[in-house]
């Protein structure tokens, strides 16, 4: 994904950046800023290599104190938004450190339209309390991206991103931004919180089963964060949290007609199907299936993946899936045994053997 997103910075985006910087400094160097961003090293660079090489030539261009080259930033990066404009935020994380006060007034604005969910986290790291609170003010701002970075830029485990240690460790911090922006009227809010959770229960579970404890069932906003919060504790088939989402009685659905592909060719799919019958209602079930993925060395990585979450109101459903094992540059299958698994409510139910085959044979 990142080798197709970095190509965003085409000549003409760069160009149109030179030509919105000159109009706030008259003697910006628009033809040779250009020439430095597109230098030899440019084609091997990554997406986030390349906003810092070009947050690292704004600096080289705009020669004044920090503070002033904000001044000329800021404006430009109205016209500039998304993801790809992350190259301000960066800006401040790279020039910034020494200078809280202007950084937290940059990435406000930087944030709107985009996000500094990155940038901000080496504040954090440096200004823990100061960082923290202001962030916590964040909470309260009419916009919702503001809104959403007081989350997003505090998760303990951020994707793409430096880890934060210390909140890995003890969360309490986060949690209080969490209670402030858990009824948040923005979606997009919302969903950085239960992000956020998420990436709390794989350190601390307890808290995030204390969260969905005090919270599932008062409206369906805080249902849909506790679920989405819950996602990695229910893949792991956490029974307090399964209980906790009534997904916690299997015996009574039975298995029938399991079909699958005993054999399966690289660069296609795994085909199965089954149904659930029961004497009553199947009722609340979380139906899971899991495929043990053989590794280079001979051992088995089990990855599961979800077919369905809801209530089912008949004495019998059938399911149809299909899996590929199309080798991917995030993925490479290796010829052999592997297993396919059915879980019901966290319960394996049944597991059987498949072999993964060459193509050419």
């Amino acid at each position: 994904m990142a080798k197709q997103l970095k190509n965003v910075y085409t000549k003409s985006y760069i160009n149109k950046l030179a030509l919105k910087i000159k109009k706030y400094y008259k003697k910006f160097n628009k033809k040779s800023f250009i020439n430095s961003i597109f230098d030899n090293s440019w084609e091997e660079l990554e997406l986030k290599q390349r906003m810092r090489h070009i947050a690292i030539n704004l600096n080289k261009y705009l020669p004044f104190s920090y503070e002033k080259q904000l001044e000329i930033l800021e404006p430009v990066s109205r016209d500039f938004s998304s993801f790809d404009a992350m190259f301000f935020q960066d800006f401040v994380e790279v020039f910034g450190l020494d200078d809280f006060e202007n950084s937290m007034k940059a990435l406000k604005i930087f944030t709107i339209d985009s996000s500094s969910e990155f940038a901000i986290r080496q504040f954090i790291l440096k200004y823990e309390n100061k960082t923290m609170d202001q962030m916590q003010d964040w909470t309260k701002s009419e916009s919702e991206d503001l809104r959403r970075l007081s989350s997003e830029g505090c998760r303990p485990r951020l994707p793409w991103a430096i880890s934060l240690p210390r909140f890995k460790e003890n969360p309490i911090k986060v949690l209080g931004i969490i209670e402030s922006l858990k009824n948040d009227e923005s979606f997009y809010v919302r969903k950085s919180v239960a992000n956020n959770l998420n990436d709390i229960s794989k350190d601390n579970p307890y808290i995030v089963k204390q969260f969905v404890k005090n919270n599932l069932g008062k409206t369906k906003e805080l249902d849909w964060i506790c679920k989405h919060a819950s996602r990695t504790l229910l893949k792991k088939g956490d029974k307090q949290i399964l209980e906790l989402f009534n997904f916690n009685k299997s015996s009574h659905i039975k298995l029938k007609d399991f079909q699958y592909n005993s054999i399966v060719k690289v660069n296609e799919s795994l085909n199965f199907s089954f149904e659930l019958i029961s004497k009553e209602n199947i009722g609340n079930v979380r139906v899971e299936y899991a495929i043990d993925y053989l590794k280079s060395n001979k051992t088995h990585n089990k990855k599961v993946f979800m077919i369905s979450q809801n209530e089912i109101k008949s004495f019998s459903k059938k399911f149809v899936k299909k899996q590929s094992f199309r080798d991917m540059s995030t993925r490479k299958h290796y010829l052999g045994k592997h297993f396919i698994s059915i879980l019901i409510n966290g319960d394996e139910i049944i597991k059987k053997e498949f072999l993964l085959d060459d193509t050419s044979n």
